[in-house]
C-alpha cells in the first residue's frame, strides 16, 4: 500500500512541476529564419534576429527582423517538457494579428532535443508553408 501511495505522489509531483513549467513568462531569440514548404524542406533562410514572447496571461509577441511584429492570443497550449525547454514539447495554437491588422490562425510547435529548441510556425491561411527557427537563448521573465 506505502508503495502505491509513493508512486501516486511522485506522479503527482512530476506533472505539477511539468504544468509549473508551462505557467511562465519566457523569451526566446534566434538569429536566422528558416521558409519550409509542405515536406519540412528549406526553401530560403534569412539571417535576422527574431524575439518571441510567450506570457503566462496567453499572450504571444513574434518579431522577427525589425518591422514584422504579430501580437496574439493563446487559445491552446498543449505543454509536455520533461526537462522545461531543454527535453519535450508545447504546442501553441493561437490567433495572431500582424501590424497591418490581417489576423491569422496559428500552430506553434516549441521542442527541445538533446538541449536544442526549435521554434515551428504552421499558418492555417499560408497552407504548405512552415516557419523554422533554431532557438539561440530562451530566459524565464517574472
Amino acid at each position: 500500500m506505502k508503495n502505491i501511495f509513493l508512486v501516486v505522489v511522485l506522479a503527482f509531483a512530476f506533472n505539477a512541476a511539468g504544468f509549473a513549467q508551462c505557467d511562465k513568462k519566457v523569451v526566446l531569440t534566434s538569429s536566422t529564419t528558416e521558409y519550409l514548404d509542405s515536406n519540412n524542406v528549406v526553401e530560403r533562410s534569412v539571417p535576422e534576429n527574431t524575439t518571441i514572447k510567450i506570457d503566462k496571461s496567453a499572450s504571444l509577441t513574434i518579431a522577427p527582423g525589425k518591422d514584422h511584429e504579430m501580437n496574439g492570443t493563446i487559445t491552446q497550449n498543449i505543454c509536455n517538457w520533461k526537462v522545461p525547454y531543454k527535453e519535450g514539447k508545447s504546442i501553441i495554437k493561437a490567433t495572431l494579428t500582424d501590424k497591418s491588422g490581417d489576423v491569422k490562425t496559428a500552430t506553434i510547435t516549441i521542442e527541445g532535443k538533446e538541449k536544442k529548441i526549435t521554434f515551428l510556425l504552421e499558418v492555417a491561411e499560408m497552407p504548405g508553408k512552415k516557419i523554422r527557427i533554431s532557438v539561440n537563448t530562451f530566459q524565464e521573465e517574472n
